[in-house]
């Protein structure tokens, strides 16, 4: 670790809780119409998109701090351009947010210190175990944002044009870390960090 990474971590932070991430790609849902949506559509897809939102925040964090204690320079690499995707995802969704006139959520702070925090843990047991972290990590995103595909209303295309995208970077990221040489987590770690996922659900949707 080096003065660099810490400075690059610091300015990621800050980025990320300002919310001035800048996108690299374009924004999925550009050319989206932007269909009506009746009061309380609004409301439920602008919960469904900070909790996204959050997620976000929280992937920045892991993705900070587990590049930062990698100890494989190509590792830390994949960590790094995976922090820079989810970037994007960071932006859309906050635009997202925007267009439905909805803020994000309070607690993102709570979330990303925990989160980094998760990330410097994860790498006690290596790269294989911190690898595995992003597998299963990624797995559970996966599922949560198929399980948003379901949930947000069918007139929202432009949110489930963006979540539809969002999944499709995490399914590559988690194949990405397998082929790396990830390690299987124990069972009781990855239920532990689908409660701590379902916690962070249910705060952001609200707060």
């Amino acid at each position: 670790m080096t003065t660099d990474d810490l400075i690059t971590g610091f300015d990621r932070a800050l980025r990320t809780l300002t919310g001035t991430v800048a996108q690299k790609r374009r924004y999925p849902a550009e050319e989206g119409p932007e269909d009506r949506l009746s009061p309380e559509e609004r409301r439920h897809a602008a919960g469904l998109m900070r909790v996204n939102h959050t997620g976000e925040v929280c992937a920045q964090a892991l993705y900070s701090a587990q590049a930062l204690v990698a100890r494989d320079p190509e590792i830390r690499r994949r960590f790094a351009l995976a922090a820079r995707e989810e970037e994007d995802h960071l932006a859309w969704t906050q635009q997202r947010l925007a267009e439905l006139g909805a803020r994000t959520s309070y607690a993102n702070p709570f979330w990303y210190a925990g989160s980094f925090a998760i990330g410097l843990a994860a790498s006690i047991g290596g790269d294989r175990t911190n690898l595995g972290f992003v597998v299963e990590t990624e797995r559970q995103v996966e599922e949560h944002l198929t399980e948003h595909m379901a949930e947000l209303p069918q007139s929202d295309a432009r949110s489930r044009t963006i979540v539809a995208a969002m999944r499709d970077d995490e399914a590559r990221h988690g194949a990405s870390a397998r082929e790396a040489g990830a390690s299987e987590l124990p069972g009781p770690v990855r239920v532990l960090m689908r409660a701590t996922a379902k916690l962070m659900t249910i705060t952001a949707y609200r707060f």
